[in-house]
């Protein structure tokens, strides 16, 4: 299959994993598009700041809004995340051999963000892999329609998943 997703049970497991794939890809000349999540702690003991950096080679972008200590709300940026899908989807309009995209969050669950990238891709042939939470774990089934495989949270399994979708050498 060439939708799969990856759940890791820890904070920033997944974002991990994703780092660790696309590096992996780009080291086999593989070109990569989509996002990945790095979290940096605060030294206030806030809520980390959330970054995407878009691959392959591309901007890193603050995704999280600081709303002070005591906010309970959504932190997402829309429109830097919205910056990162437009950003992505120029990258798979420019050639792709995968999409990663960090994760299929709640923009994604109700339609926005990076839901019409995959689509995309997808129709395209172009293999993606999308870290997910338990949360939107419903809503992406939803989206896959069955066409999602899950993948082991270790880099063994998702590099393994991307060897068979690669493509053939020229």
């Amino acid at each position: 299959m060439i939708l799969a997703y990856t759940m890791a049970p820890g904070r920033g497991d997944t974002d991990l994993l994703l780092t660790g794939l696309a590096a992996d890809l780009a080291n086999r000349g593989l070109r990569c598009c989509g996002t990945v999540q790095i979290n940096t702690e605060r030294a206030d003991a806030g809520p980390c700041d959330m970054d995407v950096r878009v691959l392959p080679d591309g901007p890193v972008l603050r995704i999280s809004q600081d709303l002070g200590r005591q906010s309970r709300g959504c932190r997402l940026d829309p429109a830097a995340l919205e910056t990162a899908v437009g950003l992505a989807a120029s990258g798979l309009a420019a050639g792709a051999d995968f999409l990663i995209v960090n994760k299929f969050g709640k923009h994604e669950a109700e339609g926005r963000g990076f839901r019409p990238v995959i689509a995309e891709a997808v129709a395209r042939g172009i293999p993606v892999l999308v870290g997910l939470n338990a949360l939107n774990r419903a809503a992406f089934e939803a989206f896959a329609d069955g066409m999602a495989i899950q993948l082991s949270p270790e880099p063994a399994a998702l590099k393994a998943w991307a060897a068979a979708q690669a493509p053939a050498p020229a």
